[in-house]
């Protein structure tokens, strides 16, 4: 049994990572910013980046998955700002702490934005960065976490999460459901999307596994977004015969559509390369999976 520390953890994967880790035995401690309210949390201030490292002494690993949700409001100035701050602080703060506890392990959340704008070019663990906003908080947020040098260090570069509890499948879902759903902008994006399943089951894979350094968590099969809306229709046994015009979603999400009408086509090299085996590699069989009790 092992002792595992996790920030973000009210979030959608930091909620379901909880429950699975608990129901396999391993005691979890959830980093809180607000008083602690049971023995299982431990207080933290990410903006004023004090933590309670007593309180975490004797972890095996450590889990940072806090940041502000990028598709929970219009990307104003000021919630852009938040976006980058809330990953770059918290992270900060829990890196100079692991530093000091010396877990097995620190895995850190990134994100596929790190790539940026990639049309229909594959793109791994080694290409470069892109240029625009996220690909830049990707930057400052994976650089944060190498101040944890003597500790092996992951960071999880996460694809678009796929449940139907919250992330983007939450929220197309009420859509499809009423027969309104179909393509967003041209519908040839590449989508580099993982089940929340699959990607419990990866950070578990990285906690046991010896890789380090940048990790994409993708399925192996990247889907364009025509691929994904047909798919989800289907599941739902709803057509999908209403596109969604790129200019519409501009006007209804502002900066954040770049990110639905964007292409990423990313594949997850170093994960499959370890051996790593995707319970739903395939975006039909997954959506089926994740709609059937719809």
């Amino acid at each position: 049994m092992s002792k595992i520390a996790i920030t973000g953890a009210s979030g959608l994967i930091g909620s379901a990572l909880v429950g699975d880790l608990r129901a396999k035995g391993h005691e979890v401690l959830r980093l809180v910013r607000r008083p602690v309210a049971s023995a299982d949390e431990v207080q933290w201030d990410p903006k004023n980046e004090s933590i309670d490292v007593a309180s975490l002494a004797g972890v095996n690993a450590v889990i940072n998955l806090a940041g502000a949700g990028v598709g929970d409001k219009r990307w104003t100035s000021a919630y852009k700002n938040e976006i980058l701050n809330s990953r770059v602080s918290s992270t900060r703060t829990i890196a100079k702490a692991v530093e000091e506890l010396k877990p097995d392990v620190f895995i850190s959340a990134s994100a596929i934005g790190w790539y940026g704008e990639t049309g229909d070019r594959a793109v791994t663990e080694a290409d470069r960065g892109g240029d625009d906003f996220l690909a830049g908080v990707c930057e400052q947020w994976e650089a944060a976490a190498d101040l944890a040098p003597s500790v092996r260090t992951v960071k999880m570069r996460i694809g678009v999460i796929l449940d139907p509890t919250g992330g983007a499948l939450g929220k197309m879902l009420p859509l499809f459901k009423f027969g309104v759903g179909g393509k967003l902008g041209s519908g040839k994006q590449w989508w580099s999307w993982i089940t929340l399943h699959d990607q419990i089951r990866a950070i578990q894979f990285l906690i046991d596994s010896d890789l380090s350094g940048a990790v994409n968590t993708t399925a192996p099969n990247p889907a364009t977004n025509s691929e994904f809306t047909a798919a989800l229709a289907r599941g739902l046994h709803r057509p999908a015969l209403l596109p969604v015009p790129g200019f519409a979603l501009k006007l209804a999400l502002g900066g954040f559509s770049s990110e639905l009408l964007g292409s990423k086509k990313v594949i997850s090299e170093k994960l499959t390369a370890a051996g790593f085996v995707f319970d739903y590699p395939h975006v039909a069989p997954a959506l089926s999976a994740l709609t059937a009790s719809e």
